[in-house]
C-alpha cells in the first residue's frame, strides 16, 4: 500500500478565506456538510473526502479546511505524546458513541440472556475463539499456514513443526496466560513477559526475545510488501519516557481523571504500543495482547469470546491506514478508534449469529437424542459434529483441549459413547482414536 496523500494545509486555507467561509450562506452549507460527513460510519480523511459531492461554489479544499476546523474544536488532547513530543488527541462522533453503547450493551451480559445452550458450552467456545484469535493474529504478522492445520495442532496438543506453527502456538499460550495478569499493574516486567511468551523461538535473532530495542540494534522501520517505508518508530533513547507514559495511562484510576471509555482506552493502548514499536519484532502481536489484557482488567469478560484479528486480517490495508491517518493528520486518534470500534462491533455481531445457530443446533440434537437423556452437553455436541462429519476422528487430548476439561473427564466422555456403540474406539500405536459408528444416524434419530 502507498502512504496516504498529504492533505491541504487547512489552517492556511481558513486564514486566506476567512471572510468567504463565514458568510452566512457559505457557513450554513459548510456546517451541514461537515455534520453529515462525521455522521458517516467511516471517519473520512482527505483522500476520500475530496471525492464527495461538495455544494456548488465551494471547492473540496475549502470544505476540507472547514471540516478540519470543526473537528479541531472537538478534539481533546491525551497524555500520549508523539516522537516529536506533541500530544495525540481524539473526539467521539455520534457514530462512535452509538457503537460504544452497542458494545457495552452486549458486553454486560445481555448477549447471554435466554441462551442456556450457549452458557452450557461457553468454555468450549472461549477456547475455540482463543485459538482463532491466536491463528489470525499470527497470520497478520506473516505466519503462513492454514486455519485447519493450525487448529489441528492446537487441539491435538502436538508440537509445532515450523516457524508459522510456533508463532501460533506461542500466541495461543500467551492469550491463555493473560487471565493470570488481571489486576497486575502494567510495567516493564509484565510487558516483557508477554513479548517473551509471544515470540520465543520465532524471531530472526533469538536475542530480541523478551527485550526492548536499544541503541546497539539496527534502526527499524515499518514497510509494506513492496518495501516502501510507511513508518519510522521513535529512536531507542526516546522509548523509556514514552513507555512510562504508556504505563501511567494504562494504570491510572479513571475515577480521579477525565473519563475515558474503557474500550477507547484499550484501543489507544493498542495504538500507542504499536506506535512506540519498542521491540525489534513482535510489536503487533504484543499490542493486540495488551488490548485483551486491558479489556479483561476492566471486566469485559465477553472479550474472551471475540475473535477480532480474524476481521483485521480481512482488511489489512484498512488496519494499516488507520495507523497512518492518525500520524499524518495531526495525531488525530479518531481514525484508529473509529476503525477498531467497528471491528469490535462486527465481532460481537458474529458472536450473536453464532449463539443463534448453536441454539438451533441444540434443539435439533436434543430432539434426536431423546433415547440418551443421560448424555452431557459435550457429548451431544460431539455427536452433532459426528453426524455432520462421518469421517471424523477424535482423541482424548483434542476433546480435553476443545472443552477445557480434565483428561479424566474427557476419557469418561468418550469411553461412555464407545460403550453405547455411538463411537468406535481404535488404537494406533499408543494413542486411542474414536470414530463415528457407521450407523450413528439410525441409532440416535427419533423415527
Amino acid at each position: 500500500m502507498k502512504l496516504p496523500e498529504k492533505a491541504p494545509n487547512w489552517l492556511e486555507i481558513v486564514s486566506n478565506n476567512y471572510k468567504s467561509i463565514f458568510s452566512p450562506a457559505t457557513l450554513k452549507m459548510l456546517n451541514e456538510l461537515s455534520s453529515n460527513v462525521d455522521l458517516r460510519d467511516e471517519y473520512l480523511y482527505w483522500d476520500k473526502f475530496k471525492y464527495l459531492d461538495i455544494p456548488e461554489g465551494i471547492s473540496s479544499e475549502l470544505a476540507w479546511a472547514y471540516l478540519k476546523l470543526s473537528r479541531q474544536t472537538k478534539i481533546q488532547k491525551t497524555n500520549l505524546i508523539s516522537k516529536d513530543s506533541e500530544n495525540f488527541g481524539y473526539w467521539t462522533p455520534d457514530t462512535i458513541l452509538r457503537d460504544l453503547s452497542f458494545i457495552d450493551k452486549y458486553s454486560s451480559g445481555l448477549i447471554l440472556s435466554d441462551s442456556s445452550g450457549y452458557k452450557s458450552e461457553q468454555k468450549k467456545y472461549i477456547v475455540n475463539s482463543l485459538m482463532e484469535e491466536a491463528i489470525a493474529s499470527s497470520q497478520l504478522e506473516g505466519a503462513a499456514t492454514t486455519r485447519k492445520v493450525a487448529k489441528e495442532m492446537l487441539r491435538s496438543g502436538r508440537k509445532p513443526r515450523n516457524h508459522a506453527e510456533q508463532m501460533i502456538s506461542n500466541n495461543f499460550r500467551t492469550i491463555l496466560k493473560i487471565k493470570d495478569l488481571i489486576g497486575v499493574p502494567l510495567n516493564d516486567k509484565i510487558l516483557l513477559e508477554l513479548h517473551r511468551s509471544m515470540t520465543i523461538d520465532t524471531l530472526e535473532n533469538p536475542d530480541w526475545c523478551g527485550r526492548f530495542r536499544n541503541e546497539q540494534d539496527e534502526p527499524i522501520s515499518v514497510a509494506d510488501r513492496d518495501g516502501e517505508i510507511l513508518y519510522i518508530p521513535p529512536p531507542p533513547e526516546k522509548m523509556p519516557s514514552m513507555m512510562n507514559i504508556l504505563y501511567e495511562y494504562a494504570n491510572e484510576n479513571d475515577d480521579n481523571k477525565k473519563f475515558t471509555h474503557p474500550v477507547v482506552k484499550a484501543v489507544l493502548l493498542h495504538f500507542y504500543l504499536s506506535y512506540i514499536h519498542p521491540f525489534n519484532d513482535g510489536n503487533g502481536r504484543t499490542a493486540r495482547a495488551l488490548f485483551y489484557w486491558y479489556m479483561l482488567n476492566k471486566g469485559y469478560w465477553m472479550f474472551e469470546s471475540l475473535t477480532i484479528s480474524r476481521i483485521f486480517i480481512k482488511a489489512p490495508a484498512q488496519y494499516a491506514r488507520a495507523f497512518l491517518y492518525t500520524e499524518i493528520d495531526e495525531l488525530d486518534l479518531t481514525y484508529f478508534i473509529s476503525f477498531n470500534i467497528k471491528v469490535i462491533k462486527i465481532a460481537i455481531q458474529k458472536l450473536i449469529e453464532y449463539i443463534k445457530s448453536k441454539q438451533k443446533e441444540l434443539k435439533d440434537i436434543t430432539h434426536h437424542l431423546q433415547k440418551y437423556p443421560e448424555l452431557n452437553q459435550r457429548q451431544r455436541e460431539l455427536l452433532k459434529h459426528s453426524l455432520d462429519n462421518p469421517d471424523a476422528q477424535y482423541t482424548l487430548q483434542e476433546h480435553k483441549t476443545i472443552n477445557n476439561i480434565t483428561y479424566e473427564t474427557a476419557r469418561r466422555d468418550l469411553l461412555y459413547l464407545a460403550q453405547k456403540k455411538l463411537l468406535i474406539k481404535t488404537k494406533r500405536g499408543k494413542k486411542f482414536y474414536f470414530m463415528p459408528s457407521q450407523d450413528l444416524s439410525s441409532k440416535i434419530k427419533v423415527k
